[in-house]
């Protein structure tokens, strides 16, 4: 009677907390997390969707993969036409961000990239529609304040008080987040990641 080959072990790319806890609402557990190392600058004249798609695959590209283990990646950013709007560095370039998107209509592009057990990369992307609320000065003020949108792409966290100002959003909450759910599972389960 053949052996089965045992199920794939699934990688995290990342070092992001909330790509975690999605990837546990689909009932998917890493048996490794290990974040990448890369240079996550804009090339000159790079256009946002081929930025985040090159990210991703970067960092699923830069996790050593051992036998029968499938590394999954995800880059997120905000695009205000062909403007990237990456993670702030500052108080104040998270204050410009913010007076930015106030008003306005913007995009989050969420790029997955999955490597499975035979190294083939394969990626998909989520493109997901935000339209804020205008901004005052003191909500802007006081959402710097709070340090709630350090380290987060386009200087803001939908899952947290900067959900209120969104007047409509057309695609996926959970790629705002960081992992668009429906991209990720399907890729997984290519991979031959069992979800729960």
């Amino acid at each position: 009677m053949p052996s089965v080959p045992p199920a794939p072990a699934l990688v995290l790319a990342s070092a992001s907390p909330r790509r975690r806890d999605l990837l546990a609402r689909i009932g998917v557990i890493p048996a490794r997390i290990v974040a990448p190392d890369i240079d996550e600058t804009p090339r000159k004249g790079e256009r946002p969707r081929d930025y985040v798609r090159r990210v991703a695959a970067a960092k699923a590209n830069a996790v050593e993969r051992a036998p029968g283990e499938v590394i999954l990646s995800a880059d997120t950013t905000i695009a205000l036409g062909r403007r990237i709007l990456g993670k702030p560095a500052d108080e104040a370039e998270l204050r410009a961000m913010l007076a930015l998107l106030s008003g306005r209509r913007h995009h989050c592009l969420s790029a997955v990239a999955v490597i499975d057990a035979a190294g083939r990369l394969r990626e998909r992307l989520s493109d997901t529609v935000v339209v804020f609320k205008p901004l005052s000065a003191a909500e802007i003020d006081a959402y710097v304040a709070s340090g709630e949108g350090m380290g987060k792409a386009g200087g803001y966290a939908i899952q947290g008080c900067a959900e209120t100002w969104v007047r409509r959003l057309d695609g996926s909450h959970s790629g705002v987040v960081g992992l668009p759910l429906y991209e990720t599972a399907a890729l997984l389960r290519a991979a031959g990641i069992d979800l729960g």
